[in-house]
């Protein structure tokens, strides 16, 4: 029998470049389509500022511009501004806040998910020539459910600072080592009567010029809901507070918990907004260690100025507020300094007031009080003491 020698069959060569040519068309695909999306970023902008202008929130650009090709979106606006009109309770002039860089960041796979970073100092300014200098080491913003109405959005700060310039003179009026504020719609909530959920955290947070009790560094953890929104378009804030005012709507306290050194307070409650605008309702406080702040309400200072006779009137009625002021006098006329000590004093006669308006609680294992904290058309009370006065939203 002969041998038979069998030629290999040759494979036809186009197979050879069958995946490379898929690559190819997905590839200019894909970047047809990074460059159509590109494109459209400063179509949805422009529609987007239309938007907010409209209600008095005016955002600008020196410079914009798009990157991040293959898989993400970054959107850089150099020379960023925003010009706030119709935000105030009372009539104001614009405030226009201007900083050095926003940069906009979203995966082109899920375009529903933006993040963005913020090029610290922002000048906040308004025509009179007051204004504030904001300052921080990182500042971060996340937002989900865009272009749509979003389902939940976050802004954190570290290192913040706020000061108010005056000239060449800085003065400092907040500061903390971290700040996070969270908003989402609650479980359960429609978009036709949306439920906001919140949470609010601050940790090492001062503030100055609002009331002696906040100037001592605090830790701030709370969660609230709010209710009486009628829908998501974009409005004026006094717009927006009178809406909820209207339709009843409400911030319910779900949980708070404040530190301040040995004070650790506690609250939850609810608050609505009278026809003024102004902040009514009771928060229900558990504190310990509430002997620490009683100094800081400054009653011996308003003793000094003399006691309005409204406060009396409801503290001690039939007594006139003259004849505090005259007591005080007598005192120290008859025994120098004494008015003085009687003064000091007022703060230990204040705390066992405070004691038999409230109950005894254990707070975090150690002894606490519990009472109420009431709002009063804008006024802020312990039992028959004014404490505090909020301005109205509206």
């Amino acid at each position: 029998m002969s041998d038979m020698t069998l030629a290999p069959r040759r494979r036809p060569l186009w197979r050879l470049f069958i995946a490379p040519v898929l690559v190819l068309i997905a590839a200019m695909a894909w970047s047809g389509f990074w460059f159509y999306a590109a494109s459209e970023v400063d179509v949805k902008a422009d529609a987007w500022r239309a938007q907010e202008a409209k209600s008095g929130r005016i955002y600008d650009c020196t410079r914009r511009s798009v990157a991040g090709f293959p898989f993400r979106l970054e959107v850089r606006c150099d020379g960023a501004s925003v010009v706030l009109q119709s935000q105030a309770a009372a009539p104001t002039q614009p405030v226009t806040a201007r900083l050095g860089q926003i940069l906009v960041v979203a995966q082109v796979y899920d375009p529903k998910l933006v993040i963005a970073e913020f090029t610290a100092p922002a000048r906040i300014s308004d025509r009179s020539g007051a204004s504030m200098l904001v300052n921080w080491r990182t500042a971060r913003a996340s937002v989900v459910g865009l272009p749509a109405i979003p389902q939940r959005a976050s802004i954190v700060f570290d290192d913040p600072s706020i000061d108010r310039i005056s000239g060449s003179i800085q003065t400092p009026l907040a500061r903390a080592k971290h700040v996070e504020l969270h908003g989402r719609l609650a479980d359960g909530a429609t978009l036709d009567h949306p439920v906001i959920e919140t949470v609010v955290n601050i940790q090492t947070g001062s503030l100055q010029d609002v009331h002696p009790v906040l100037t001592q560094p605090f830790d701030a953890d709370m969660r609230a809901l709010l209710s009486g929104l009628k829908d998501f378009a974009p409005k004026p804030w006094p717009e927006r507070f009178r809406e909820i005012q209207a339709s009843g709507g409400h911030v319910e306290l779900v949980q708070s918990r404040i530190v301040q050194g040995d004070l650790v307070a506690v609250a939850t409650g609810t608050l609505g907004l009278t026809a003024q605008g102004n902040l009514d309702g009771e928060l229900q406080m558990t504190v310990a260690g509430i002997e620490k702040v009683i100094p800081a309400l400054g009653l011996d200072k308003m003793l000094d100025e003399g006691v309005p006779q409204a406060t009396l009137d409801r503290v001690a009625p039939g007594v006139k507020s003259k004849d505090v002021s005259n007591l005080m006098g007598a005192l120290d006329r008859a025994i120098p300094g004494l008015g003085k000590v009687v003064k000091q004093n007022v703060n230990v006669g204040v705390m066992a007031g405070i004691n038999s308006l409230g109950k005894e609680a254990e707070l975090e294992g150690k002894k606490a009080r519990a009472f109420p904290l009431r709002f009063v058309d804008g006024a802020v009370y312990i039992g028959p003491l004014k404490v505090g006065q909020i301005p109205p939203l509206f």
